[in-house]
């Protein structure tokens, strides 16, 4: 079975996973470090790279970053260019697909759909389906935002 991890801030993502009504593993600030141990979609709001670290210790922790399937963005289309920036971020870092993107909390439509990603993750997982556009993660690393937090401290 293919996983759900997420993070939020404003309770925006926490929001749509209710609504998916999926299970899902919430990317905590006081304790990022948390072991996926199996193939899982990340699902991120859009906020600047500062904001991320946890996202970062998570992702860096183990093998969740070999794990990592791909991403579902979530944010704000009035920020055009910045909207989802932090999975599109993160997908040309690692080399991971951006498998959905959504606004705001999402809507019924976003529900489905991201719904069939999952189902469709699953038969990937399980040798049925080769729709998913998975490359290897284990390729590449995340710097960008280890970079900027160094130069900050």
């Amino acid at each position: 079975m293919v996983k759900i991890a997420f993070y939020t801030i404003t309770g925006q993502t926490q929001r749509f996973i209710n609504k998916t009504g999926l299970d899902a593993h919430r990317i905590e600030d006081a304790h990022p470090q948390y072991q996926m141990n199996d193939k899982y979609i990340l699902i991120l709001p859009s906020y600047q790279d500062f904001m991320m670290d946890s996202v970062v210790d998570f992702l860096t922790y183990k093998d969740n970053k070999e794990n990592l399937l791909g991403l579902i963005g979530c944010g704000n289309r009035n920020f055009n260019d910045l909207f989802a920036q932090t999975a599109k971020k993160i997908s040309v870092t690692l080399h991971v697909p951006i498998l959905y993107l959504l606004e705001l909390s999402g809507n019924s439509v976003d529900v489905k759909n991201v719904r069939q990603i999952v189902k469709e993750a699953c038969k990937e997982e399980h040798g049925t389906q080769k729709d998913l556009p998975i490359q290897n993660p284990s390729l590449s690393n995340i710097n960008f935002l280890r970079d900027f937090r160094q130069k900050n401290e």
